[in-house]
């Protein structure tokens, strides 16, 4: 079976604007306690089955299907495995055919393979595990892989997820009436990444994006809210933007991942920002004041007297977010630089000043 990918949200800045102001967005969390046999209920490659690719076309499977029910007809193969692999194809081209329960069954799909597929492993039967997104669905009283299942004879994996009327059955298997959330089959979480300038990042506000989905073509525009400080790797939760939810279900969340552009003003580590200062060898001597830079604008500093090149100031709170609601701080190093060439008058000061002073850097 083809690889089963995520679908990609186009949220570049070239599909975004960005405006200061502020909403608040949401969050959601889930897990299933799943109770049933010792056996696993194994999860049913259908394409791998019959051989052909997740995009095939229905005339593919069809012709897939008919090559492979020829190879394997009890009155054809007499081996004894025949007839089981004749029944198995026959149940992957129940549900291919039908662009229901193919919609069903590659909705159902993503989600198996995130779980990692199986009930619950031999002794611990009734314990909760966290199959995100299987919330309430009744596992109890499948059989071992690839059960029995109903009188059509078709697997227990066939029954869960299109009940156990064989051909045109109703549904998968549900929790019995009344049990409220149970039997519903969230859909998956999505994660794309949104790329926002530094300035953007401390100041906060909302951002514009186009979400391009990549399998359907269909192009949506939300406002999201980015929280003031946000640091690179952190993420929004979109709640209910992510993977529609598997038969009428609610839909997953989409997680925005926070990728901050380079801006060669400054260097990021954890909350803090770092900048540097350019400062004249008189201004480090004498002391004086300079403009330095901000991710929202210039603030004149105090350059001490006696700076030396790497001396640093901190501007509280100037940073990212950090631990526990506080914020970054911004740590301005000064930088001693001198003029590439001098003029006459400017040289004859120096060679004074190397004359006359009892400095030495190094001892």
């Amino acid at each position: 079976m083809d690889k089963l990918e995520r679908p990609f949200y186009n949220v570049s800045a070239n599909h975004s604007n960005f405006r200061e102001e502020v909403r608040d967005g949401g969050s959601t969390a889930q897990a299933a306690v799943l109770g049933g046999r010792r056996d696993p209920l194994d999860y049913k490659d259908y394409y791998a089955t019959l051989g052909v690719k997740k995009d095939s076309s229905a005339d593919d499977i069809q012709k897939a299907y008919r090559k492979l029910a020829r190879k394997y007809h009890p009155d054809v193969n007499k081996d004894p495995a025949a007839e089981m692999k004749f029944k198995e194809v026959g149940e992957a081209y129940e549900v291919l055919k039908d662009p229901d329960k193919r919609k069903k069954y590659d909705q159902f799909g993503s989600h198996w393979k995130r779980t990692q597929g199986g009930g619950p492993p031999p002794g611990y039967e009734g314990m909760p595990f966290d199959f995100s997104g299987f919330e309430g669905y009744d596992f109890s009283g499948f059989g071992g892989p690839g059960g029995g299942g109903g009188p059509e004879g078709f697997s227990s994996f066939f029954e869960m997820l299109f009940g156990s009327g064989g051909p045109g059955g109703a549904g998968g298997r549900r929790a019995p009436r009344g049990a409220g959330a149970r039997g519903r089959m969230r859909g998956g979480d999505t994660e794309a990444a949104i790329q926002l300038t530094l300035e953007e990042a401390v100041r906060g506000g909302t951002r514009e994006i186009t979400l391009s989905d990549a399998e359907t073509g269909q192009r949506k525009t939300l406002s999201v809210r980015i929280p003031e400080g946000i640091r690179p790797g952190q993420k929004i939760r979109l709640a209910g933007k992510g993977q529609a939810g598997f038969d009428g279900s609610p839909a997953g969340d989409l997680l925005l991942k926070i990728e901050i552009l380079p801006d060669p003003r400054f260097r990021i580590e954890g909350s803090d920002l770092y900048t540097t200062v350019p400062v004249t060898p008189w201004e480090a001597a004498l002391g004086g004041e300079a403009e330095v830079e901000t991710p929202t604008g210039r603030l004149r500093v105090r350059i001490p007297a006696g700076t030396s090149s790497g001396r640093k100031i901190r501007l509280r709170e100037r940073g990212l977010s950090a631990p526990g609601g506080t914020k970054g701080d911004l740590f301005a190093e000064f930088r001693i630089v001198v003029p590439e060439q001098l003029s006459e008058r400017e040289r004859a000061l120096f060679e004074q000043l190397a004359e006359e002073s009892e400095f030495r850097a190094r001892a």
